[in-house]
Formats: structure tokens, sequence, C-alpha cells
């Protein structure tokens, strides 16, 4: 029978933030920064007949926290929900916040609990070398998987030590 032979050497290394991301604006400028200004200097490709941009966001999730407090500011509910876009994310909020039916069924007053929510985004990048690696940012740490060249990472890793939130 056959054996399984070792073909690639795919690294992932995970950056654990000293606090989390302020909130979800300053989240989103981060990675945007990323998209914009190309700091890892990929470059665009073709696959399958398809171009490329050097740095593509092929994921995002973003999940606000909301609670339910009565008049001693109790916590009475609560309430997760999940949006595909930051877009969605943001008018979910206030439609939320809003919705009277539900803070009545509550027996409470709603509140956007903003240092509760969570946030992702997958970055795909192809480094020059030809390489395609993925940085993906959530709320409390920066991973960087499958890359292999060292280089990679420590151009993720430079860049990364000059956003004061990725500390």
């Amino acid at each position: 029978m056959a054996d399984f032979v070792q073909n690639s050497q795919t690294k992932n290394a995970v950056r654990m933030l000293a606090s989390p991301i302020a909130d979800v604006t300053a989240f989103n400028l981060i990675v945007q920064s990323v998209i914009t200004d190309n700091p890892f200097a990929c470059v665009s490709y073709m696959t399958a007949g398809e171009n490329h941009a050097p740095v593509e966001k092929t994921r995002e999730a973003y999940t606000a926290r909301i609670t339910y407090e009565d008049v001693n500011a109790k916590n009475v509910g609560t309430g997760a929900h999940r949006f595909s876009t930051l877009a969605g994310f943001n008018a979910g909020v206030t439609a939320l916040l809003a919705a009277a039916a539900v803070t009545t069924a509550h027996a409470g007053t709603a509140v956007h609990d903003a240092g509760d929510d969570s946030f992702t985004a997958t970055l795909r990048c192809h480094d020059a070398n030809g390489e395609l690696y993925m940085v993906n940012f959530s709320r409390d740490r920066v991973t960087l998987t499958s890359y292999s060249d060292e280089a990679i990472r420590t151009a993720v890793e430079t860049w990364a030590d000059t956003v004061p939130a990725l500390a």
C-alpha cells in the first residue's frame, strides 16, 4: 500500500493581541487598509481565466450583541445576531435597537453591547513568489495561514508592528 508523502511545507502563525480591537470601525479600517494599501507587496494573478486582485476579501462575519436591561439596569435578556457584511451589521444594530416588539417581549430596554461584538475577515493574498496565503483578522488575533516562505511572515509581522491596534 502506498504512503502519503509530504510535498509542501505550509505554515501557520498567530498574533494574539494585547487588547481586542476597539470596535467594528477600527476593525474595518485595518482590513480595508490591507486591501487598499497592499502593505505586503502582493501581486495580481490569473487563475481559471479569471483575474484576481493582489489582496481579496474572501470572507467576513460580524456579530452584534444586544442586551436587554430592566429599570434597575439588571440584565433580563440577550441576543446575538450575525451579519455577513459590515453594512448589514450597522443596519441590523439600528433595527434591533428600534425593535419595540422584541424589547417589550424582553421587558427591558435594548442596549448595544459593542464591547462583546465579534467580527472576522479573511484576506487572500498572492505573493510575488507565486504563493497564495491567507491573513485572518478577528477582534483578538491575526492569523497567517498557508504560507511557506518565511519572508511572507516577516512582511506581515513588520506591517502589524506599525498598527497600534495590532500590538
